[in-house]
């Protein structure tokens, strides 16, 4: 798309990318993708509900076609919606039903009835279409149904999706308008029962309460037989395992020992893309953001707010950039390097004071988990000489791999709603480098790298101070002051959402009602969705978790605007209510949608079908129904829409998930299994370990090969689930 500020965005073109096309690329596709122009008659959406039936009549066979509803059109006009009607065409014959106004929800339930000739061969086709009083009507989409398949089944009833019509030769103008660099992949598992994963779950949870004491090999194997390509998905999927299981310091605090074991240059410590590293990572994305935005919010998004020009490098200063510091005379590039080098300090001063005054604000699992990092490297490099190691350890993490990479891109941290300009961009890369040189300790090694840093040298010595300060009284915490932090933040239930929504609220009534949108602050945790005036005034809660029935969207007609929600609830007295709120953007509304729907999966009474308009007046104003209590005209989305760093855990998939990763590397399993039982054959796990006690390998084998047998074969009394489609995209 191209953005216009004032009227429609423009399209540019589109790269469409077919299931079985992604699912045809294991490894997920990835490359360049030409753009095609956008035929209106290929963007379609919805389904259409019909009953087909073939029935003898006096002369020949009949085909009867009732053309019952449709839903989740495309709204083809100006106000949100279509004026639908449905054309039938069969052997020449072509039958219309009636036009539903401003309605991307209609019902017609009509009748039409065809004479079927015998051996005919043609289709039937149901076409949808939005009528225009003036200029041509809009294509809304297809079905084609095989007549002759009809014969021998007799009669069909249920709903069809439209299809696009590609009847047209496509025109040849690959290339001429671009093209998108994509990424995707596409997951799609089947997760069974939990049940079928405790085995797995217990081997991986014993092998991590041994840590380095029994006799575990499990965790060195995984890290051994993973690639560097799915390292990244390997240890979040078991950070996430551990982390529901209470186990995750644990995990972590075993890898240290890995990695510690293996490294005699303290210069390389945690430096590579190991298992321990990619697993704190993960880590602090799913227990300490919370945390990393109340640190850096209010400092990046004053960066954003004052646009400053920035520049320490000599060789790119632009004086140009930066305006006049008098009426008469401009700027000179000393002046430049001062102010912006006083801007810096500035900025990186007010980081290092919040980071200071946050020790108690930091997530107790955290403290921990860097308390058992910072004691084993002070235990593996003891001495005089190595008096900052154990520092530098810890900012590795927390510095370099947590906050540096938040201060260079905000919004991939949730920062900022919007990426940086080119200036608020340089100026954000300038502070995650002095936040690197005091990560860093302030080596005479990250000093020389870049000279011309010099000016911010005495914020960035004041800094290592501070820094190894607060590092001191963040691992100072011990096992009872640890319980009573988690006490004290499961009692607080810690938000999965929040930020400002705009509120629906009536005035009046009769002819005299009016209705607006107030702008509140929400906050949904595991238990409600709350509101409050400011962020900071206390919330009251608007809806109880366990009565949500759904959350969807609504139709942009229903209030004149864009990215309204609605949440479908029972009150304490159980009568239906909705509350709809309003987003700021696209990306927001799914955000919100795909929080409610995680955390009230699994709710009871989830609803299957809602109306996507208002009840107004007398009618629902999507599909026309009188009846306010009635079915829904749309089906409910209950299903997880994205992947976020604060969703709420789901043991059965991440076991699932690292199921799936064992089983891609069991030759590597089964080689390591031969050399140490000493040439057993593959597929041959030992079943009477007699005085022997069987070794975690071979215990896991067998779990492995039970895990392939429940998902070859339906288990008795409880199915597996429906698959889980995940799809990632990068662009």
């Amino acid at each position: 798309m191209d953005e216009d500020a004032l009227s429609r965005d423009d399209v540019i073109g589109k790269v469409c990318l077919t299931r079985d096309t992604i699912a045809s690329h294991p490894k997920g596709f990835s490359g360049w993708a030409h753009l095609t122009e956008v035929d209106p008659d290929e963007e379609v959406q919805g389904e259409i509900h019909l009953r087909l039936e073939v029935w003898p009549g006096a002369r020949a066979c009949r085909l009867r076609c009732s053309v019952l509803e449709a839903r989740d059109l495309a709204p083809k006009d100006r106000n949100g919606t279509s004026d639908p009607f449905v054309r039938v065409r069969y052997k020449g014959r072509t039958r219309e039903t009636s036009i539903v106004k401003k309605s991307c929800y209609p019902r017609w339930n009509e009748t039409f009835e065809f004479e079927l000739q015998e051996g005919a061969m043609e289709a039937l086709c149901v076409e949808a279409w939005d009528w225009d009083l003036v200029s041509r009507n809009d294509f809304l989409g297809k079905v084609v149904i095989d007549v002759q398949r009809l014969r021998v089944v007799q009669q069909e009833e249920g709903w069809f999706r439209l299809q696009p019509d590609q009847s047209k030769s496509r025109r040849h103008d690959e290339g001429n308008l671009g093209s998108l660099q994509l990424e995707v992949r596409l997951r799609d598992e089947t997760v069974l029962p939990s049940s079928y994963y405790q085995p797995l779950v217990h081997l991986l949870c014993h092998e991590v309460k041994l840590g380095m004491q029994g006799p575990g090999q499990l965790i060195p194997l995984i890290e051994e037989t993973t690639s560097t390509e799915c390292r990244q998905d390997v240890a979040t999927n078991l950070l996430k395992l551990f982390l529901g299981q209470g186990l995750a310091k644990d995990f972590l605090d075993l890898l240290f020992q890995l990695e510690l074991s293996r490294t005699s240059e303290t210069n390389t410590l945690f430096r590579s893309n190991s298992l321990a590293s990619k697993s704190v990572e993960s880590f602090l994305k799913v227990a300490g953001m919370q945390y990393l935005h109340g640190v850096l919010g209010p400092i990046i998004n004053k960066v954003f707010e004052e646009k400053k020009y920035v520049e320490l490098d000599p060789s790119k200063v632009e004086v140009k950039d930066v305006g006049c510091s008098g009426l008469h005379r401009p700027q000179t590039e000393a002046e430049v390097l001062e102010q912006s080098a006083q801007t810096l300090r500035a900025h990186l001063g007010a980081l290092l004071s919040a980071l200071s005054r946050s020790v108690r604000a930091c997530p107790a699992v955290v403290r921990a988990t860097f308390r058992q990092l910072f004691r084993r490297v002070r235990e593996r490099f003891p001495g005089a000489q190595h008096e900052n190691v154990p520092f530098i350890a810890v900012t590795s993490f927390l510095c370099l791999r947590f906050f540096s990479p938040a201060i260079m891109s905000p919004k991939l941290f949730h920062l900022r709603e919007r990426h940086a300009d080119a200036r608020t961009s340089r100026t954000l890369l300038l502070l995650a480098k002095a936040v690197q040189n005091v990560g860093n300790m302030d080596t005479p090694a990250s000093r020389a790298k870049e000279a011309w840093m010099e000016p911010l040298q005495p914020t960035v010595h004041q800094g290592v101070a501070q820094l190894k300060d607060f590092i001191t009284k963040l691992v100072d915490i011990e096992e009872k002051d640890e319980l009573d932090l988690q006490r004290t933040l499961s009692l607080q239930a810690p938000p999965v959402k929040e930020g400002p929504l705009f509120i629906h609220r009536t005035k009046g009534k009769g002819p005299l009602m009016s209705s607006s949108f107030k702008k509140l602050y929400f906050s949904l945790t595991t238990e409600a969705l709350s509101f409050a005036k400011t962020p900071s005034s206390k919330k009251s809660a608007l809806i109880k978790l366990a009565n949500i029935r759904a959350a969807e969207k609504v139709e942009e007609k229903s209030f004149g605007g864009s990215h309204v929600m609605q949440v479908i609830y029972t009150d304490d007295a159980g009568r239906p209510q909705t509350a709809y709120l309003q987003c700021k953007c696209v990306n927001e509304l799914n955000q919100w949608l795909s929080a409610l729907r995680k955390v009230s999966i699994n709710n009871t009474g989830l609803l299957g079908s809602y109306h996507p308009g208002v009840f107004r007046g007398d009618k629902w104003s999507c599909c026309h129904q009188k009846e306010k209590t009635g079915q829904g005209c749309d089906k409910t989305r209950s299903r997880v829409t994205l992947q976020e760093w604060n969703d709420p855990l789901d043991h059965d998939l991440e076991a699932q998930l690292i199921y799936r990763h064992l089983l891609g590397v069991e030759a590597m399993l089964w080689e390591r299994h031969r050399e140490l039982s000493g040439g057993a054959e593959a597929g041959t796990v030992p079943t009477s370990p007699g005085k022997v006690p069987e070794d975690s390998l071979a215990r896991l084998l067998r779990v492995l090969q039970d895990l392939r047998e429940a998902h070859s074969s339906s288990p008795a009394g409880s199915p597996p689930s429906e698959p889980n489609c995940l799809l990632e995209l990068q662009t």
